[in-house]
């Protein structure tokens, strides 16, 4: 019997549907169960390793290199997020993995079973040679990440307790990425140096309630919707980080003639850069910006019943340079004092990681494995397992080595998510290539 390609095996863990929730008790634990399984007939030689189980389905793997010096992390995570009850939206079923018009089909595909199996696929290929790595690797892979689960952080207790400091880390976060600013026309190997914090905030109005008949005016809903509108119409002042200036001045040569000086003189004419990214769009804006994102709603319990309180649930970003005690100050300042903020939970934006030989390895095999791509430092705006890492280590970078369309950005938490399966190959060649240059 022929041994499964790599196509077949991202194919194969697609189809096991490990969503995650933050109650362990709404978790198919069957599912991440079979898809441990499942990983372990797939990449038996990976699975001769050390290993150490992570919050019950996460794994840490340690292959031993000539060296323990510099340890390195590989990151990725097997959970993924819901799909609605319905499907709605998706060309393809979205745990089927159908391969279609070049791509594979599915959620995870590129968040973020793609970047596992090229990491695993890498690892147990150079394993199959007899290949040892100059540096102690480690594979962290997580089964949390979602919803911000113990997984990563279960991951650095342990190599804390074994006094592993890792020399970097890279998880998932950027990519090679395409259509990224208006004006560039090359594809861009984005990397997240950092990443934006993530706070929740609650915004309550509260009042008597009653029937619906006789409703009073400025009753909880009312004066929760006027503080949402407030919010929406007030960003933050914006600012350009130096990450992000070091980007624009990487693309500079790649754009349009009219936008080459803004770009790469970003640093002397950042107030005309920032207010030029806002007028790009949301992708491009957010880069700028702590945003501030209502997300869920609720109030009364019936259709003939004023409610005696009204919710709504922020997702705020936290950009470098601001802090969480910045964003709620200006929410509360904001929304007024007739709603009151709660702070559900906060982390602040990760430490900027440098670029030094690290990065230097990183980029120089970007430039090899993705030759038309400008490799680039960028402010990550979502938020990753990464940002646990940066406890016990300063070099914490995201990337994920795949080609992304902006449509397949776009797909991301949403439908018709796919991978190219030129890309995934690619993929696999990055961390082979990454591997070997270990030093």
């Amino acid at each position: 019997m022929n041994a499964p390609t790599t196509l077949e095996k991202l194919q194969a863990l697609v189809r096991i549907p490990t969503v995650s929730a933050p109650d362990p008790a709404d978790v198919d634990r069957a599912a991440f169960e079979a898809f441990t399984r499942e990983l372990a007939r797939l990449f038996p030689r990976l699975h001769d390793l050390e290993q150490v189980a992570i919050a019950e389905h996460g794994l840490l793997v340690r292959w031993p290199g000539r060296s323990s010096e510099r340890p390195v992390v590989l990151m990725a995570h097997l959970d993924v997020v819901p799909v609605s009850d319905d499907g709605a939206g998706w060309t393809h079923p979205p745990f089927g993995g159908d391969v279609v018009d070049g791509s594979v089909w599915g959620r995870g595909t590129l968040d973020d079973k793609g970047q596992l199996v090229a990491i695993a696929e890498a690892v147990e290929t150079l394993l199959g040679r007899g290949f040892v790595p100059a540096q102690d690797v480690w594979l962290s892979f997580g089964c949390t990440e979602e919803v911000s689960g113990s997984g990563a952080s279960d991951a650095v207790a342990e190599l804390r307790r074994r006094g592993v400091r890792p020399w970097f880390v890279l998880d998932e976060g950027g990519a090679v990425a395409s259509e990224v600013f208006p004006g560039v026309s090359a594809s861009v190997g984005v990397v997240g140096v950092t990443e934006k914090g993530v706070t929740t905030l609650e915004l309550v109005a509260e009042g008597r309630g009653g029937h619906a008949s006789t409703p009073a005016r400025r009753g909880p809903t009312a004066r929760l919707a006027r503080a949402i509108t407030r919010l929406d119409a007030a960003a933050m002042p914006g600012r350009v980080p130096e990450p992000t200036v070091e980007l624009f001045r990487r693309l500079a040569p790649h754009a349009v003639l009219p936008l080459r000086p803004l770009l790469a003189g970003a640093a002397r004419l950042e107030p005309v850069l920032q207010r030029a990214l806002v007028a790009a769009g949301p992708e491009s804006a957010a880069m700028t910006r702590t945003t501030f994102a209502v997300t869920m709603l609720s109030a009364s319990p019936a259709a003939n019943v004023v409610a005696q309180s009204a919710r709504a649930v922020v997702n705020v970003r936290v950009m470098v340079g601001d802090t969480v005690a910045d964003a709620v100050e200006h929410v509360r300042r904001v929304v007024g004092d007739d709603v009151r903020v709660d702070v559900v939970d906060a982390v602040e934006p990760c430490p900027i990681s440098p670029r030094d030989d690290a990065w230097a390895l990183l980029e120089s095999t970007i430039e090899e494995v993705f030759p038309d791509a400008v490799a680039a430092p960028y402010v990550m705006m979502a938020a990753t397992d990464a940002r646990f890492f940066t406890a016990v280590c300063e070099r914490v970078y995201r990337f994920a080595p795949f080609r992304m369309s902006k449509a397949q950005r776009e797909a991301i938490h949403s439908f018709d998510e796919h991978l190219g399966v030129d890309d995934l190959l690619d993929g696999v060649r990055f961390y082979e290539r990454l591997i070997q240059g270990l030093a």
